[in-house]
């Protein structure tokens, strides 16, 4: 390590600069620390070639590996850390790659006897809260990078190895060969490369390039999927150039992010930055395509950076090239600048499902005939496709891969027909849905400010008129006028008249579907007074008055911001029963214990990350790491059995919350499928057949209180045990009972906690078959969708921002849901919301905002009823607020958090 003049640390290698992979471990989400490590990491010089979240130790290896790569930085926020640590360490030692040094970190979620134990198995360094404090983010990655820059790729010993033919699959030399091409000199690259001198065939060379955000990766990615299906066992490189900083010498290596086809051992890929080359490919780029075609390769790709207008540097080095680029390009006569327009053997119109392409792509088509004079040329024959790369089997990618098989001999399976139209979750005409929101509610205040003024005009004519009988004749025609404009809200004012009355009378009755309820509005104080259990202020005037009424208003009455209902329930408290640990039946044993004695049976479960992210459990250490841990592991029906056994499910009294996103379409069935054969198994017993459980369907002893319900069907299936008539029966019967929500918030999970395994569209797609399949099937009494800012809350946001997204995402699948055809009125009802709370000011009111700004808008811009104007929602305190620090301060902290949200009318809670 160097000084420069600044006295910042320089880092250097023999081989250049320090090559470093980040990712966050396999099942989590939590990329906040990594991509801030990363940026630091970047920032002294390094190249960074970043992974994102959620990968496996394979994933960490085989890229360590392929990238020659000094060390490898990981976070671990998700449990199962030591094994996934030690299971890295193994793996690169097993593969002759001792050498590279591990680094990592999990805040306090890694332990310091954890860190000594991951120290001792040949971690470099787990770094913790105190070296945090003792050293600082600017400390750790000199620290990391000081010993990084130690390592040797070209030791003696690595050289050594370099001793016969090396083909694609030894990825270790290949990857130490790639390493020279980009650092020794000519002739000892030459003799080490005839050495190791596998094949002398003529491989073909593609170039891709593009301007940057076009989606070259990603489709990149596409096409070796396709390579993959159509010719299995060929061997394909890949060559993918990033810029390089000026100032830091560092480069962001991202390509790998979006390559989900590299598990695929005939993939192999090297990240190469420009290193000053001053072009959009490295220096070394011919070098490197030489080591891929000497070891047997049987097609290499190179990837550019990004380019202008008047780059082609790619027609350098590749036979082939394909331009990638946008409908974003600007006027038409930036086509006429374009010189990959003039070169490229296929021009490639990516993200082709975004509005205007169908324009864009006309005009590139017309400005190739026109470079080309190919005026006689049908436009299916023209070298230009649309494509979109995101798309699942896009039937774009497929004529794609066509004609770029045809150029290079390779095998192409026939293209999928073109099945629908490209479609957008939100139809063209709705894309400022958002500003029309706000536009409504704006509109609904400053009318109201009117109305309250005329209100308060009227009033004081009135009052005029009595006092100064002269004037009596002048004012008439106008207080006539006014309350002609103002007569619905006179009528609000006598409707909020009548309200006062009831509630001054003792005892009041309104009606949740069809069903009375009938309350006392007072209660007795210790010293016997009566304390009105809803107070209503007074007012100067009717103006002041309808104001309250359109911003405030008593609770259960529009626009709601007190609450969706008249009074609180005192029957049944809004707690909930949180729990999720190990197998199902310890979970199980937790929901028993938590239950007892109680009226109310109001469970949720949380999941562990295996199932977070829709994955079976396994004995892999890096899996097996994470399997119970922080959660349930759930793989099966028969899990989910187990898990709930002891509840009758279809009981009013009691309900379910599962926290799971990315796979809940699954483990809804899963429950919902349990809930169904729990009344398969009682109408069995009614009818004087009972079933005997399994020896396997509770794996240990009942807890206390479990009388063995819902076991009976654990390996067994519900709709085999009766007839169908019956079965369709019960089921329908089920499916109109069942109380619970389901998380399901994609939306939320794509901003914030990342457990995503679909694209956000085809998981959109999957709510939206499950929204519909509640309206077909009457499912009345369970939340299709939890839409959740607590996530959002404990990635970073504050108060507002936490609601602003909610709010955003919730309106979103309005949207979505409607244009799909379902009424708003079938939906709405099936929707729940989710918040975090804590001790900023905001928070005293976040549900009160939240139902007001639900209401408005569903009423007067959706035209929604009264149902579905009401917005429900449950609390969370915060996971932010807890702190090892101030243990002591940490149930003070979440009590008055709890009580904030039990005084904004949240409609359920835990902490």
């Amino acid at each position: 390590m160097a000084e420069d003049a600044e006295e910042q640390p320089v880092f250097e290698t023999s081989t250049g600069p320090v090559r470093v992979i980040t990712a966050a471990s396999l099942f989590d989400g939590h990329d906040a620390a990594i991509n801030v490590m990363r940026r630091l990491i970047q920032s002294s010089g390094a190249e960074v070639i970043h992974l994102g979240h959620d990968r496996s130790a394979k994933d960490v290896v085989d890229c360590a590996i392929q990238e020659d790569a000094h060390a490898v930085a990981l976070t671990s926020y998700q449990g199962g850390h030591v094994e996934y640590f030690t299971y890295i360490r193994q793996l690169l030692d097993e593969a002759g790659c001792e050498h590279v040094r591990i680094f990592g970190g999990g805040g306090g979620t890694i332990t310091p006897p954890e860190i000594r134990e991951l120290h001792q198995t040949g971690i470099s360094k787990i770094y913790s809260p105190d070296d945090g404090r003792t050293m600082g983010l600017f400390g750790m990655i000199h620290h990391l990078m000081g010993i990084a820059q130690e390592v040797d790729l070209t030791s003696d010993a690595r050289m050594k190895s370099l001793d016969g033919p090396v083909r694609p699959e030894d990825m270790a030399k290949v990857g130490l060969l790639l390493t020279l091409s980009e650092s020794a000199d000519e002739a000892t690259f030459k003799h080490t490369l005839e050495a190791c001198r596998s094949s002398s065939s003529d491989v073909p060379v593609i170039g891709f390039t593009g301007t940057g955000g076009a989606g070259k990766s990603s489709l990149l990615d596409e096409l070796m999927l396709r390579i993959q299906r159509d010719n299995p066992g060929k061997k394909v490189c890949l060559l993918c150039v990033d810029p390089t900083r000026k100032r830091t010498g560092g480069a962001l290596l991202g390509d790998r992010i979006r390559m989900n086809s590299l598990s695929n051992n005939d993939l192999y890929m090297r990240s190469l930055a420009s290193r000053g080359s001053g072009s959009e490919i490295s220096a070394n780029l011919d070098r490197a395509i030489d080591v891929a075609k000497a070891v047997g390769f049987d097609l290499i790709f190179c990837e550019t950076s990004g380019i202008g207008q008047g780059s082609d540097a790619i027609t350098s080095v590749a036979d082939h090239s394909l331009y990638v680029m946008t409908a974003e390009f600007g006027a038409h006569t930036q086509l006429e600048k374009i010189e990959m327009l003039d070169v490229a053997d296929l021009v490639v119109l990516n993200k082709y499902e975004k509005r205007g392409s169908e324009d864009a792509l006309r005009a590139i088509r017309k400005q190739v005939r026109r470079n080309r004079n190919l005026f006689d040329v049908a436009d299916e024959e023209l070298p230009v496709v649309a494509t979109i790369a995101s798309q699942f089997a896009d039937p774009g990618v497929d004529a794609l891969w066509q004609k770029l098989s045809a150029m290079v001999g390779f095998e192409a399976r026939a293209p999928m027909e073109l099945v629908g139209e490209r479609k957008g979750v939100i139809p063209p005409e709705r894309v400022h849905y958002l500003s029309d929101i706000a536009a409504t509610i704006r509109t609904y205040h400053e009318e109201n400010t009117v109305i309250a003024q005329k209100l308060r005009l009227c009033q004081h004519l009135e009052s005029a008129k009595e006092h100064v009988p002269s004037i009596a004749k002048d004012v008439d025609d106008q207080i006539a006028e006014l309350r002609e404009e103002i007569e619905t809200a006179r009528e609000d004012l006598a409707n909020y008249r009548t309200l006062a009355d009831e509630y001054r009378s003792g005892e009041y009755t309104y009606h949740v579907r069809g069903k009375p309820f009938s309350v006392q509005t007072t209660t007795e104080s210790l010293a016997h007074s009566s304390i009105p259990r809803v107070a209503l202020p007074t007012f100067a005037d009717d103006g002041e008055l309808f104001e309250w009424l359109s911003k405030e208003n008593a609770p259960g009455h529009f626009p709601y911001t007190a609450g969706v209902f008249p009074f609180k329930r005192t029957d049944e408290l809004s707690a909930r029963m949180f729990a999720g640990e190990g197998e199902p039946e310890r979970t199980n044993r937790r929901f028993h214990y938590l239950s007892q004695g109680q009226d109310y049976v109001r469970l949720s479960t949380a999941f562990d990350s295996v199932t977070l992210y829709g994955r079976d459990p396994a004995l892999r250490p890096d899996i097996w790491g994470k399997v119970g841990n922080s959660g349930v592991s759930i793989a099966t029906c028969d899990d989910a059995k187990r898990l709930y056994s002891g509840f009758d499910l279809c009981d009013p009294n009691t309900s379910v919350s599962m926290t799971i996103n990315g796979p809940a379409p699954i483990l809804l069935a899963f429950f919902l499928n349990a809930a169904i054969d729990q009344q398969v198994e009682k109408h069995l017993y009614e009818q004087g057949k009972a079933i005997e459980p399994l020896d396997v369907a509770y794996r240990g002893e009942l807890p206390e209180g479990h009388n063995g319900f819902g076991l009976g069907t654990v390996g067994r299936r519900g709709d085999a045990l009766v007839d169908s008539e019956t079965y369709a029966e019960i089921k329908a019967r089920t499916l109109s009972t069942v109380r619970g929500t389901v998380q399901a918030d994609i939306l939320k999970e794509d901003q914030a906690q990342n457990t995503c395994i679909f694209s956000t569209p085809f998981a959109l797609k999957l709510m939206g078959d499950v929204q519909q399949y509640y309206i077909d099937h009457n499912v009345r009494n369970h939340y299709s969708v939890s839409i959740s800012g607590y996530h959002i809350a404990e990635a970073g946001a504050n108060p507002i921002t936490q609601l602003a997204l909610t709010l955003a995402n919730g309106f979103t699948y309005v949207e979505y849901y409607r244009s799909r055809g379902m009424d708003i009125n079938k939906f709405a009802p099936n929707l729940s919301f989710f918040f975090s709370n804590g001790l900023d000011p905001e928070y005293t009111v976040i549900g009160r905002v939240a139902r007001r700004i639900w209401a408005v808008a569903m009423r007067d811009l959706y035209g929604a009823n009264e149902r579905s104007q009401k917005l429900k929602y449950h609390i969370q305190t915060s996971g932010r607020s807890l702190h090892a620090q101030e243990i002591d301060f940490n149930d003070i902290r979440t009590t008055l958090q709890a009580l904030l949200a039990i005084q904004d009318n949240a409609n359920s809670l835990h902490t």
